[in-house]
């Protein structure tokens, strides 16, 4: 641990990238994945389970969290940390993905957002200054700035303004989050699926000298390869002593692939979202415990995982309880999700330590991939 907020590169091997991000309340092993605990909790898990399977830091979000139970009685309460009990770090998002999923809900200028509450109705202004606000009351130890997320595809003017805008509300939140030792904002590229704006955002962010960066709007509706294109346009143009931050990705083929493209950190809801859907990412590939073929199916979801959900469960078990919309089937699945989430991390960064990258990766997707085969037999 330090007082101050550290980026530490360890190894490299191409460009996937080993590091390590030191603050006050711990270090985040690096490449990292942040299981989302959108209004302060990782749904259908406890806190001390995410932290067992490994996770160094969780996501919140500001808008969510704004609304209920409001950032002013969450900083009375001792703030984020004191309420979910998690003394660990928390990313906090920006309310910024809301501006797009939300657009019937809010109306968008120059000084901000204004939400329509999707809860009671009720109208709240958000402005990059009172989004770093709100973050600061919730004490989080990464703060994201305001930015404006497009859904793609879109028209190129539109994703030319929303970028730009979004660096100007970069300025204005670097601003309002001054100095706080020990904590970082950062910013977020923008410029949709557009090689040029990318280029121009990654440049005019750097140049603000921030203490990390994240590639935004990607992962909303545009094929891999698009993304992936965007990662390698833009991964050039950022800082390499900063780390990067891949916002709402994704699929641990996603994974694999934007590591391999310099990415520091991923979120995403896909393994919580997916598990109490009946869906579970095993390194055999995804299962859907809902299919028949389960119904009397003995044997774990992987036999030699470290995790109980994973290893001392029968399918039949999984897929009975999934089929009777018991809670405990999405818990069960959730957990292994995580569980194997962490356990690719962990993978990932041995591999680099070795210089071993591109074999890695070779052998998870030949799991996956046989792991599949056979489920669909």
């Amino acid at each position: 641990m330090t007082e101050n907020f550290e980026f530490k590169l360890l190894a490299t091997d191409g460009k996937a990238r080993r590091g390590e991000v030191s603050m006050p309340r711990g270090t985040i092993r690096t490449p990292a994945f942040m299981p989302v605990g959108t209004v302060g909790t990782v749904k259908a898990m406890y806190l001390d389970q995410v932290r067992e399977v490994g996770a160094d830091i969780i996501l919140g979000n500001t808008y969510h969290l704004m609304l209920r139970p409001g950032p002013e009685r969450v900083a009375r309460l001792g703030g984020l940390h004191n309420l979910i009990r998690w003394p660990y770090p928390i990313l906090t998002d920006s309310g910024g993905f809301q501006v797009m999923s939300l657009s019937g809900l809010r109306k968008l200028d120059e000084q901000g957002v204004t939400f329509k509450s999707h809860v009671d109705g009720s109208l709240h202004h958000m402005s990059p200054e009172r989004s770093i606000e709100i973050q600061g009351l919730l004490d989080s130890d990464i703060q994201m700035q305001l930015d404006e997320c497009v859904r793609l595809p879109a028209e190129p003017k539109d994703i030319e303004r929303a970028m730009e805008m979004s660096y100007r509300w970069a300025e204005r939140c670097k601003v309002a989050f001054g100095d706080q030792p020990g904590k970082a904002m950062f910013g977020i590229v923008q410029g949709g699926d557009i090689p040029e704006l990318r280029v121009r955002s990654a440049q005019a962010l750097a140049g603000l000298d921030l203490k990390g960066y994240a590639i935004g709007g990607l992962a909303v509706g545009e094929p891999q390869a698009v993304m992936l294109d965007m990662i390698d346009t833009t991964s050039p143009h950022l800082p390499t002593e900063k780390p990067r931050y891949l916002m709402g990705v994704g699929t641990p083929d996603d994974m694999l692939k934007s590591v391999a493209r310099g990415i520091d950190m991923f979120d995403c809801v896909m393994p919580t979202r997916s598990g109490r859907h009946g869906l579970a990412f095993t390194r055999h590939g995804r299962i859907n415990i809902r299919n028949a073929r389960h119904a009397e199916d003995l044997q774990p979801l992987d036999d030699q995982s470290a995790c109980p959900a994973s290893r001392d469960y029968s399918r039949a078990y999984l897929h009975h309880l999934v089929r009777a919309n018991e809670a405990l089937g999405g818990m069960l699945l959730t957990w292994n999700n995580l569980s194997y989430y962490q356990d690719l991390m962990a993978g990932i960064r041995k591999a680099i330590e070795e210089g071993r990258y591109t074999d890695f990766m070779a052998e998870t997707q030949e799991g996956w991939a046989r792991g599949e085969a056979i489920n669909r037999q």
